[in-house]
C-alpha cells in the first residue's frame, strides 16, 4: 500500500512540473501576441472607399494620400484605400460611412443630396464661369459651410475637402448643338436629379437616369441620343465610338468631396488629425492638378481621333442657352437656397 500511494504520489508531482514547464514554455507566444495585439491598437486604419479605379484622377489622389498620412505621422496612421467598389458601391458606400464601416469616402457630390438638397446646386446649369471660379468655390467659407452641413452632422458625416472632376459638355448622334432649339426632340442620358430633369425639360430634351456602366450600351443601341460628361470620362469610356457630335458647353460640373465618419475624426488625436489634415490638403491640390491635366489631355485625344465633329459656342450662343435655361433656377432656387447660389454667383 506504501507504495502504491509513493507511486501516485510521484505521477502527481511529475504531472505538476511538466504542467508549469508547459506554461513556462509558451510563456513569450502569449508575450508576443499581446505586445502585436497593442501595436496594432496603436495604429489608427483608416479605411477609405471609393468606386473609381485605382488609375483614376481619384484613385491616384487617394493613394497619394494615404503614402504621405503614413510619411507626415510616422505610420501612426494607416490608410488603406479600396478602389473599383471592392468594398461598397455608389448606393451602398455613404451608409457603410454612417455606420462607421468604412471611416473616409470621396464619392460625387451628388450622392449627398439623399441627405443635404443644397448639394444639387453642382447640376444647376452655368452657375460657374470657368474652372478658377470652382476652386475659389472649394476653397471658400461657403464650401466649408456646406461641408459642415446641420444634416450631414446629425448623420455622423463631416466633410473634409473637394476634388474635381471637371465641367460637364454635351454630346449626342444626330446633330451638331448650338441652340436651344437644337435639343428638341433628342433624349439624354443623365445621372439621377430633379435638377437634371428640370434642365432637358427646359431645353425641350427628354432624359433617361441611367447608370454610368450602362452609358455606352445606351449610346450604341440608341436608347438615348446623347449624354453629358466630362472630357475625360468621354474619352476613357470611349463614347467618341457611339457619338458624333459633341459641344464644349461647360455648362454643369461633375466633382468629389471627402467625407469622414464624424465620431471616428473627433477620436483622432488632435495632434495626429492635423498631420492626416495636411495629408490630404497635399493631397487635395495634387488631385486639382491632376483633373485638370487629364482633361486636357482627353480633349486633346477627342481631337486627334477625328470621330467626332466638335463644337466650341461662342460667347452669344452660350448666353443665349444659359437664357434658355433660367427656369431650372426659378424651380430649384428655394431649395437649393439663394445663400449659396447667390454665393457662388457673385464668388470672383
Amino acid at each position: 500500500m506504501k507504495k502504491v500511494m509513493a507511486a501516485l504520489i510521484t505521477l502527481v508531482m511529475v504531472t505538476l512540473l511538466a504542467a508549469c514547464g508547459g506554461g513556462g514554455g509558451q510563456s513569450k507566444p502569449a508575450d508576443t501576441k499581446e505586445k502585436a495585439s497593442g501595436d496594432q491598437k496603436d495604429q489608427i486604419i483608416i479605411k477609405f472607399s471609393h468606386v473609381t479605379s485605382k488609375d483614376s484622377v481619384k484613385g491616384k489622389a487617394a493613394d497619394k494620400f494615404a503614402e504621405l498620412a503614413a510619411a507626415k505621422t510616422g505610420g501612426k496612421v494607416k490608410v488603406e484605400v479600396y478602389p473599383s467598389s471592392q468594398l461598397y458601391g455608389d448606393k451602398d458606400e455613404l451608409d457603410a460611412l454612417v455606420a462607421g464601416n468604412v471611416q473616409m469616402i470621396a464619392p460625387s457630390v451628388t450622392k449627398m443630396v439623399k441627405l443635404d438638397p443644397r448639394w444639387q446646386y453642382v447640376d444647376m446649369p452655368f452657375l460657374f464661369r470657368d474652372r478658377n471660379h470652382a476652386l475659389a468655390f472649394f476653397k471658400s467659407d461657403l464650401a466649408k459651410k456646406l461641408l459642415n452641413g446641420d444634416k450631414l452632422v446629425s448623420n455622423d458625416i463631416v466633410g473634409l475637402a473637394f476634388w474635381e472632376n471637371g465641367f460637364k459638355n454635351f454630346s449626342n448622334n444626330k446633330k451638331p448643338l448650338k441652340t436651344a432649339a437644337d435639343f428638341q426632340g433628342l433624349k439624354f442620358r443623365a445621372q439621377a436629379g430633379k435638377v437634371l430633369e428640370g434642365q432637358f425639360k427646359a431645353l425641350g430634351a427628354g432624359s433617361a437616369t441611367i447608370p454610368f456602366g450602362e452609358t455606352y450600351a445606351a449610346l450604341q443601341q440608341g436608347t438615348v441620343d446623347g449624354q453629358e460628361n466630362t472630357f475625360n470620362n468621354i474619352d476613357t469610356q470611349k463614347y467618341q465610338e457611339v457619338q458624333k457630335y459633341l459641344t464644349v458647353s461647360n455648362h454643369g460640373r461633375l466633382d468629389y468631396a471627402i467625407f469622414v465618419n464624424k465620431t471616428f475624426w473627433d477620436g483622432m488625436p488632435q495632434d495626429v488629425r492635423t498631420k492626416v489634415e495636411e495629408a490630404l490638403k497635399e493631397a487635395t491640390e495634387y488631385e486639382w492638378q491632376l483633373a485638370s491635366q487629364d482633361n486636357d489631355k482627353s480633349f486633346e485625344n477627342l481631337k486627334k481621333s477625328g470621330k467626332m465633329q466638335i463644337t466650341e459656342l461662342t460667347a452669344a450662343e452660350r448666353a443665349e442657352l444659359e437664357k434658355a435655361l433660367q427656369p431650372v433656377y426659378g424651380e430649384f432656387k428655394s431649395i437649393i437656397t439663394p445663400e449659396l447660389i447667390d454665393g457662388i454667383k457673385n464668388m470672383k
